[in-house]
Parts: structure tokens; sequence; C-alpha cells
């Protein structure tokens, strides 16, 4: 097993994975636990032996069946993913729990996952005793979930303060679900004073990992001035970065910006381009908007029938403004046949929700 190792890591050898294969199998036949698991890698890694996940995970089991913690938690992930075994979820959870008893940290987080109400075991108190037994080792992927658990009122009776508490040990340390959710706490108030400079910080720290949530924030501080200094062309990044990503309220933000000229150069084209990517997602705002752009000719084409069809489609999501403008479509013939009947029919449902012009007509 050791000079596996020096031909592994190039110790006093020249580095040659084939050899440490070599070395470690010779070691492994005769029941060496740590060449059993280092093999394992190796056949995983592909590292001096053609990659086979059949034989990595029978090695990882030779080494989990001596006690290996780590061993057992890989062997733990085969069974999960699949990986050189049949998928099978109780084997999973079997190794899991062999290694979370010797306390390795991942193993506990995994067990727990595996217990929580979306898994297998189904047993949220349990859930919640394997997180914080990883928590308190510092994995922060278990502190974020006990925060949640604390937040939600999962396995543990509802605390915010304890959440704040939770996710801030996994912020701090760059989990980036967890400094979104720091965020939202200074936000809200949950469980820690309010205070917006903190969540614009946090949402931040998010956001430069990817957060698309946490992106979108950050574009709303920046517009509101909310714990930032206001800076439109900031905002407009941000909401860029969002809207790129799917983010439905960015992409409507994002053609707002385009539509005024906040923090962009504006731009009727784009502001459309980006109101039809949100409409497309059922946004009814944008949906709304994009009617406009039609009726108009603003970045597009005129066209009254396409107008008419996002007005309704944001009409029956209760959009008032879009209630009204089919009514006056309908009533005039604008895009669609002219029908009085069904142009009073929405007056009335904009008029509902107070629309003055819909409450005149």
């Amino acid at each position: 097993f050791s000079l596996g190792l020096c031909f592994r890591k190039g110790c006093g050898v020249v580095a040659d994975n084939s050899e440490a294969a070599k070395w470690f199998r010779a070691a492994s036949e005769q029941g060496h636990v740590k060449a059993q698991f280092n093999l394992g890698v190796c056949f995983r890694k592909g590292y001096g032996v053609v990659a086979d996940d059949a034989e990595a995970a029978k090695w990882f089991r030779a080494a989990a069946e001596q006690g290996q913690a780590v061993a057992q938690n890989i062997l733990a992930l085969c069974f999960k993913d699949g990986h050189g075994v049949v998928t099978d979820q109780a084997e999973a959870a079997k190794w899991f729990r062999a290694a979370a008893e010797q306390g390795h940290a991942e193993a506990q987080n995994r067990l727990g996952l595996l217990q929580g109400s979306d898994g297998v075991l189904g047993d949220q108190v349990a859930a919640a005793r394997w997180f914080r037994a990883a928590a308190e080792q510092g994995f922060a992927e278990a502190q974020f979930s006990l925060g949640l658990c604390f937040r939600k009122g999962c396995g543990v009776v509802a605390d915010n303060s304890e959440a704040a508490k939770w996710f801030r040990a996994a912020a701090e340390q760059g989990h980036a679900e967890a400094q979104f959710n720091l965020g939202l706490c200074f936000h809200h108030g949950y469980g820690v004073l309010a205070n917006e400079a903190e969540a614009a910080k946090w949402f931040r720290a998010a956001a430069e990992q990817g957060h698309v949530e946490a992106q979108f924030n950050v574009g709303v501080c920046l517009v509101k001035g909310s714990g930032v200094v206001a800076d439109e062309a900031e905002a407009a990044k941000w909401f860029r970065a969002a809207a790129e990503r799917g983010h439905v309220e960015a992409q409507c933000n994002l053609g707002l910006c385009f539509r005024k000229g906040d923090g962009v150069v504006a731009d009727n084209a784009e502001a459309a381009r980006w109101f039809r990517a949100a409409a497309e997602q059922g946004d009814g705002k944008a949906q709304f908007n994009v009617g406009v752009c039609c009726l108009f000719g603003d970045g597009v084409v005129v066209n009254k029938a396409e107008a008419a069809k996002w007005f309704r489609a944001a009409a029956e999501q209760g959009h008032a403004k879009a209630q009204f403008t089919l009514g006056v479509c309908l009533r005039n013939g604008s895009g669609v046949v002219a029908d009085e009947a069904e142009a009073a029919k929405w007056f009335r449902a904009a008029a509902v929700q107070s629309h003055a012009e819909a409450q005149f007509n």
C-alpha cells in the first residue's frame, strides 16, 4: 500500500498511476482497507486503469465492509445514483447510516436528506437530528438544511432566529442558497433585525455565485436604493444576468429598462424581445407589454391581431389594464371581430378591479 502511495504522489519515485494501481491491488487482495479504498478511487477516476464503475463499487464495498466511513459514504452514493451497481435507495440509506454513525458529516447530511419529507425514509425529526450532527461539524450543506428545518418547522419547532443562525454559518462558508436565504432574513426581519444593507450584501454574495433569484433581488435593491446606492446601470446588469437564465420577472424588468432607457440605451426592439421572453413563460405584465408593443409598433411590426392575442392572455390572468384594452379591441374590432357583449364582459372584469376607464365604459 505504501509503495502504491509513493507511485501515486511521486514520493521517491517517478509518479506512475499504473504502478500505484498495481500495488494498491496487491495490498487490496490481502484485505488492506486503505488500499481497497484507493483502488476503488483508481477505477472510478481511471487512474492507472481503465475506468470501471462496477470495479470501483466492488472495492469500495470491500473497504466499507471493514468499517471505513469514507468508503461507506461513497458506496452509498453508488447505490443512490446507480454507479457500478443497481440503484437501490434502501442500500444507499444503509451505508449512509453506517458512515453517519461514525461521524462522517457528508453521510449525516445525506441521511438527513433521505429521512426528510421528500426522502425515502420519511422521518423529519430524524432528518433534523442528522442535519444538526453534520452542521455542528461545520458541513455547510447541512447547516443550510438545518436552517430550512427551523424556518419551516420540519422536525423541529419553527424558530426564525435559529434558522438565521444556521443560514449565516453556511453563508459564511460561501453556500449560495444560504446566502440568499440570509438575505431574505435581513430583508424581512426573520430572526434578525431587518437591515436592508445586510440583505443587499448577502443577495450580492449569492448573485456573484450565479444564484438567479439573488441576481434579480440585487437588481431590485439597486433600482430602489435599498441597502445600496441606487444605480440603474448596475441594476440593468443584474436583471440581464438573471433574465438570460430565464428568470421571468428579471426579463420583464429588463424589458422596462430598455423601454425607458433606465441604465441602458433605450431600445424598443430589445424591450419587446425581453417582454416576449417573459410573456412566453406566462407573465401577465409581460403579456400586456407585448400587446402594447404589437399594437403601437414599438420595436416590432404593428400587428393588431397579435396585440389582441397577448391582451387576452394577460386579461385571463386578471391583469386589469389588459382586460380594459381587450375590451377596447373587441368594441372597435381591432385585431378581432367586433363583439359588444364580449367587450362589456372585459370592461366589467377590469371595473371590478377599480380600473377607472373601465368603470366609465
